[in-house]
């Protein structure tokens, strides 16, 4: 396995420097975080480091040069919109740049690419189904055929209000990707595992790696804290953020020792990349760089040397 992290944390740094930064930190690996320059939706998104627009075999050449420059590979491209959203003008853009992000993960290389399923949030798991498969079975089918994985994290996406009832990703559960694998049964379709979006759904995340051993394409490490006075007072029906609070790994719930020891059990031996979104290090540039040095040294030690 290799350490990373997902670049979005940096996003004031080029692609040049985060890079640097990774190689001085000792990190093997980054998540290029690849949306569409211009103004950020949400927080952690709108950042850029590989511009996938009108991308050409010479930018692959350029963006491998400051890989091999600093000894620091890409674990993938990260692009995370809703492609369901109930706007047809917001899902076609998050479509159309995920056949970017396809288009130009083989010219670095690379084999995946990760993001949402997406979900129109007012409506059930039943009702975006028939959307869900018209929208992704030709995504994933560009994908095989340009050797491309696409590995979906499973947030929920459902933290506040504007998320509310539903959340804004439809694959969350062991059930759905059961469902979601079934019906789009291809071995280009998979997950970027994140095992903090389980534990605020009351699921224990070691428990689905064996099953889904062979749909695990990339491993974002976050944790998480859950609130327990919070939740005697509003119940976890409440918006989650009432209630949990991310935090980098070692400093929330999971235990990262049998959770790396079940990756590897299970045969896992790709990216393990580092996800902050925790603000307890401050929101300053430095303080996120502290962030991800504390979270480097609490998983270093599970990943074994050469």
């Amino acid at each position: 396995m290799q350490l990373g992290f997902v670049t979005a944390i940096l996003p004031e740094l080029s692609l040049d420097e985060v890079l640097a930064f990774a190689a001085a930190e000792g990190f093997a690996c980054v998540e290029a975080m690849c949306w569409p320059v211009g103004r950020a939706e949400r927080k952690y998104a709108g950042v850029t480091h590989v511009d996938v627009t009108d991308f050409t075999p010479a930018k692959a050449d350029a963006v491998l040069a400051a890989c091999d420059r600093h000894g620091v590979a890409l674990s993938g491209l990260g692009y995370y919109p809703n492609a369901l959203d109930p706007d047809p003008a917001v899902a076609d853009v998050a479509v159309s740049h995920l056949r970017r992000l396809i288009a130009a993960a083989p010219l670095l290389g690379l084999r995946t690419v990760n993001g949402f399923v997406g979900r129109d949030w007012l409506k059930t798991v039943d009702d975006n189904w028939p959307r869900f498969l018209a929208t992704w079975r030709p995504l994933v089918k560009l994908a095989e055929d340009q050797g491309v994985r696409i590995g979906i994290e499973n947030c929920p996406m459902l933290f506040t209000k504007d998320e509310w009832p539903g959340g804004k990703n439809l694959l969350t559960t062991p059930a759905i990707w059961r469902r979601a694998f079934a019906d789009i049964d291809s071995p280009a379709f998979g997950l970027n595992f994140d095992p903090s979006h389980l534990v605020i759904q009351g699921i224990d995340p070691l428990g689905p790696l064996e099953e889904f051993r062979e749909k695990l394409f990339h491993v974002h490490a976050k944790d998480v804290r859950i609130d327990p006075r919070a939740v005697a007072e509003v119940g976890r029906f409440d918006f989650p953020n009432r209630w949990h609070q991310p935090r980098i790994p070692g400093f929330g719930d999971i235990d990262w020792g049998r959770f790396v020891a079940e990756l590897m059990r299970v045969g896992y031996d790709g990216p393990v990349c580092i996800e902050i979104e925790d603000d307890t290090f401050g929101k300053t540039l430095d303080g996120r760089k502290r962030a991800l040095r504390a979270a480097r040294d609490v998983l270093r030690p599970y990943f074994p040397a050469g």
